[in-house]
């Protein structure tokens, strides 16, 4: 018996063949495309301006492979973390964060990661595979639908930094914000939406020969080659010499600003050298840097650097340096949904199934 096949891997064009095959008009594969990717059914049954026909048609042929939220864990400041089970049963995290300003979808692009950074509660996992364009599109509706839901607020912006490397997926999610940024999908700015990288030079290259539109964030957290590698054993293949080069390169590409993220521990890279160098990086090209505290995850040795210093280091960088600094203050973390955080709690997750 032949397999069925995922429709949502089909683009509106496959669809209107397979109509026509079928001796269908073309005119309701576009119904079924609204119904897939701008009111986001996750059967064909809820797609009720179809005939019972059709919908059978569709369900001999096809699947959808919708995921679905298995967890939710809400925080004191009203962030919360989503479980998210996939078709083939993977379990992945996606994170929901409220500000005054803000609603924000933080949501992830593949099942575990490979970079194995030590300070990172994901990087500790496996990396089973990617996440398909339609999971990541899930991702986003649903939580679209709780900001909607539970804080009566529409979700402003999304950022991809949750599980895995999304550059490692790249098809995927590129595939996944045309879906989301497009009319025909959920129609949200890609000005809105970032995606974050820990830095592969020739990926980066390639978003700026592909004239992306979204904004691109670079985790940087240390700014000399010997301490980046120290913490992220992909600066051993993409150094920091290379990442400038690439950066500029997609400044040049694009003309848009990039965001430096830096996590500071204590007593690793909160010195106000530290900060001269980072700064020196960043000059590079127009950017803003984001200041991140530590969220401290079982099993490494790393601390949360001191309030006092971590002010001292921001405000080194926007008064000596001209550079635009935010701090960030952890969201979610007794939930253990902070950066760096994502997939410390997944074993239990997986008990309850």
């Amino acid at each position: 018996m032949k397999a069925k096949q995922n429709i949502r891997h089909l683009s509106k064009e496959e669809i209107i063949e397979f109509f026509k095959a079928k001796g269908e008009q073309a005119f309701r594969a576009k119904q079924v495309y609204e119904w897939l990717w701008k009111k986001h059914a996750t059967t064909f049954d809820k797609m009720t301006n179809l005939s019972f026909p059709t919908r059978e048609l569709l369900k001999d042929n096809f699947v959808i492979n919708a995921i679905t939220t298995i967890e939710e864990q809400v925080s004191s400041d009203r962030t919360i973390k989503n479980a998210f089970k996939l078709h083939d049963g993977s379990i992945i995290e996606g994170v929901l964060i409220p500000t005054p300003k803000r609603m924000t979808a933080c949501i992830s692009s593949q099942v575990g990661c490979s970079l194995t950074c030590t300070f990172c509660a994901t990087g500790k996992l496996d990396r089973l595979r990617n996440i398909d364009a339609d999971e990541i599109f899930d991702q986003v509706a649903l939580i679209k639908k709780q900001a909607e839901e539970k804080y009566k607020t529409p979700l402003t912006n999304i950022v991809y930094m949750g599980m895995g490397e999304p550059l490692l997926n790249y098809k995927n999610v590129l595939d996944s914000i045309e879906k989301i940024t497009n009319e025909d999908g959920l129609a949200m700015s890609p000005k809105r939406i970032t995606v974050s990288t820990a830095g592969i030079a020739k990926m980066i290259k390639k978003l700026g020969d592909d004239g992306v539109k979204f904004n691109l964030a670079l985790s940087l957290h240390a700014a000399n080659d010997e301490k980046r590698s120290k913490i992220m054993p992909i600066n051993e293949q993409n150094s920091l010499e290379s990442l400038k080069e690439a950066i500029i390169y997609f400044h040049e590409k694009t003309g848009t600003r990039v965001s430096f993220e830096y996590i500071i521990f204590k007593d690793f890279n909160d010195s106000l050298e530290d900060a001269k160098e980072l700064a020196d990086f960043c000059k590079i090209v127009p950017c803003k840097i984001n200041i991140i505290e530590y969220n401290p995850i079982d099993g490494a040795h790393f601390k949360k650097a001191d309030t006092k210093k971590t002010d001292e280091f921001a405000r080194y960088l926007e008064d000596k340096c001209r550079l635009v600094v935010n701090v960030r203050r952890s969201r979610g973390k007794d939930i253990d949904a902070a950066c760096g955080q994502l997939a410390n709690k997944k074993k239990a997750v997986l008990k309850k199934l």
